[in-house]
């Protein structure tokens, strides 16, 4: 499994967000100069952000982008699931797709399963004040 630009650069730019310590409006292109992400595809994140309800934006000349809810609240699996990120490292654990034929004999769906499991549980068990806590002085000067 191995998560696309999309899930990484949604998760550094929310987290970006979140380390600003005033909870004031934050510019959009700054965050993406910040993270050196593209300002056209950052954009396109902050859309699908916003329509999921983690952030939201303020508009004006002194506008931009808050979190819309508090970083202890927002997990890494939430921010990733806002920007359509699957997690499922195998067809046949995305309830979505087509049923595998040979998902009930296959010795290897549970293991599938349990990892599946495992990356959902650990994901959603880091919130954004649990990282900005833990990297506050090395990453966030």
């Amino acid at each position: 499994m191995r998560l696309t630009t999309k899930g990484r650069y949604g998760v550094r730019a929310v987290v970006n967000l979140a380390a600003k310590e005033q909870n004031l409006p934050i510019p959009i292109s700054l965050i993406a100069k910040e993270e050196e992400l593209s300002p056209e595809f950052n954009e396109q994140i902050f859309f699908k952000l916003k329509k999921a309800g983690l952030i939201r934006s303020i508009r004006g000349p002194k506008g931009g982008f808050v979190l819309n809810q508090n970083p202890s609240e927002i997990t890494i699996k939430t921010i990733l699931d806002a920007v359509g990120e699957p997690l499922y490292p195998a067809p046949c654990t995305n309830p979505h797709a087509t049923p595998c034929p040979r998902k009930a004999d296959c010795p290897l769906n549970p293991v599938w399963q349990n990892f599946y499991e495992i990356i959902v549980k650990h994901l959603s068990n880091i919130s954004l004040r649990d990282i900005i806590e833990k990297h506050r002085n090395s990453i966030f000067p």
